[in-house]
C-alpha cells in the first residue's frame, strides 16, 4: 500500500528547500511534488468553472489517499491563503523521513482546524479466530506536528 506524507506551508518559497532534503534522503523527484493555487484560472468556456473545477479534484484525491472532509477543507484553505503543499511518497522509512523533514521546516499544524476524526461503528469478533496474516491499514496515520501521514 502507497503511504504519503502531506504538508501545508504558509510560505511557498521555503518549499524547494524541503523538496532538496527529501530528496536527499532517496525519494525519486517524481514521488515528490507541489501544489500552489494557480495564479491564473484559464476560461475555457461559458460554462467554465476553473477554481472550482481546482478545488473540487484537490478535495476529491485528498479524500482518496486519506484524508477526512475537514482534513481536505484545511489543505484547500491554506492554499487559498496562499500557502503550498509538499506531497512525498514511497517506502515507509522514507516518508516518515519526510514527515519529519516537512515538520523540521514549518508544516503547518491543521487538526487545530479539523473536526474529530469519524467515529465508525465497530464489530465484536469475540467467537472469532484473528487473521494475522493479512494485516490491512488504510487512511491517515497520527504524528505529531504538521505533516499528516496517510496509507492508502
Amino acid at each position: 500500500m502507497p503511504k504519503t506524507a502531506v504538508g501545508l506551508f504558509e510560505n511557498p518559497r521555503s518549499m524547494e528547500e524541503v523538496v532538496r532534503e527529501i530528496e536527499n534522503l532517496g525519494l525519486p523527484r517524481k514521488e515528490v511534488r507541489t501544489l500552489k493555487e494557480p495564479v491564473d484560472f484559464e476560461v475555457t468556456g461559458v460554462m467554465s468553472f476553473p477554481r472550482l473545477d481546482f478545488e473540487v479534484e484537490l478535495q476529491r484525491e485528498l479524500k482518496r489517499i486519506g484524508a477526512t472532509e475537514s482534513q481536505a477543507q484545511a489543505y484547500l484553505e491554506g492554499l487559498r491563503e496562499g500557502g503550498a503543499l509538499v506531497f512525498a511518497t514511497g517506502p515507509d522509512q522514507k516518508v516518515e523521513a519526510a514527515a519529519d523533514v516537512m515538520n523540521r521546516r514549518g508544516a503547518v499544524e491543521i487538526e487545530k482546524n479539523s473536526g474529530p476524526e469519524p467515529n465508525l461503528p465497530g464489530t465484536s469478533y469475540d467467537n472469532t479466530t484473528p487473521n494475522r496474516d493479512s494485516l490491512v491499514l488504510a487512511g491517515r496515520i497520527r504524528e505529531p506536528g504538521g505533516a499528516s501521514l496517510f496509507v492508502w
